[in-house]
């Protein structure tokens, strides 16, 4: 008697299909790939031996077309550069003409301004004297001595993006941070402010045109010092106050300097004389008799 041999394994043939299955699938696509990127090899050496010269000028007379613009630019640039350069020194002159002219006047301001104080002595009282000083320090036209506080706030290091490469300027000192620190300095007490020796008034202004930070629309260079008068306590009070902790922060996270130190027989410059735009002085005629009950004259 003998015996027939075991059915295979469906299991077993089943993977040896889906192997070769797996395989030959590869080899098509494989086979396929190659054969169309052949295909097109050879489409593009069959090319005509004028196409190929048509191609070979076009392609000669394009790099000289962009060698040609490049020059051009080049040139350009050169010949612009020396224009430039006058335009350049011609506005640094300007600039420093015009700050002399500041300077001077400037120092005429103060002359005309020790003039009025010593006509003022001469012809007030001294009670109303008193009361009038006490009012040119509290608006800041008069200048002031006393015990402060003086903060330092200076740009960190400059960075440029990786991505664009442009400046990073998350790390300058921007006006609202003057100002921010000019409001909580009055908060904490504050009698008297001056920012780079710029004394503020009830009307000063703290903004920025540009890049630039203007205090009464007098530009500012930093590193910026806030220079302020007041009770002993305001360097502390300032010291534990948020403003102060954000700067703190961004001296760790952006390279900033900032410093608060207690400083004492700070002196404050007066701020200039605002200009009156409403106000009219009053002009008095001649001083009429008072007439008595009686209808005389007294």
């Amino acid at each position: 008697m003998t015996s027939s041999a075991p059915p295979p394994d469906t299991g077993e043939q089943a993977a040896q299909a889906r192997r070769r299955y797996s395989t030959d699938l590869l080899d098509s696509l494989f086979r396929e790939s190659v054969d169309a990127s052949r295909a097109a090899y050879e489409a593009s050496t069959r090319r005509s031996p004028a196409m190929r010269t048509a191609y070979q000028v076009l392609g000669a007379v394009t790099a000289l077309v962009l060698g040609f613009l490049l020059a051009v630019a080049y040139q350009k640039v050169v010949e612009e550069q020396p224009q430039r350069q006058t335009a350049r020194d011609g506005l640094i002159a300007d600039i420093h003409t015009r700050q002399d002219r500041i300077d001077a006047l400037t120092g005429r301001e103060e002359l005309l301004r020790g003039q009025v104080n010593s006509l003022q002595a001469a012809l007030l009282n001294d009670s109303t004297l008193q009361r009038l000083r006490t009012y040119e320090a509290a608006t800041g036209l008069r200048r002031v001595t006393g015990d402060g506080v003086t903060i330092k706030l200076g740009d960190g290091p400059a960075k440029a993006d990786p991505v664009t490469g442009q400046a990073d300027k998350t790390a300058r000192v921007l006006f609202v941070d003057l100002r921010n620190v000019v409001n909580e300095l009055f908060t904490d007490g504050a009698e008297a402010i001056a920012i780079n020796g710029q004394r503020l008034t009830s009307t000063s202004t703290i903004r920025s045109a540009g890049e630039a930070i203007l205090v009464d629309f007098k530009p500012l260079v930093g590193p910026y010092k806030i220079t302020a008068i007041g009770p002993s306590s305001m360097a502390t009070k300032f010291s534990e106050s948020a403003t102060a902790d954000l700067f703190r922060k961004l001296v760790d996270s952006k390279g900033m300097s900032f410093s608060v130190k207690r400083t004492d027989d700070l002196t404050l410059p007066a701020a200039a004389n605002p200009q009156l735009r409403y106000a009219k002085p009053v002009v008095s005629g001649s001083p009429s008799a008072t007439v008595s009950p009686s209808g005389g004259g007294k």
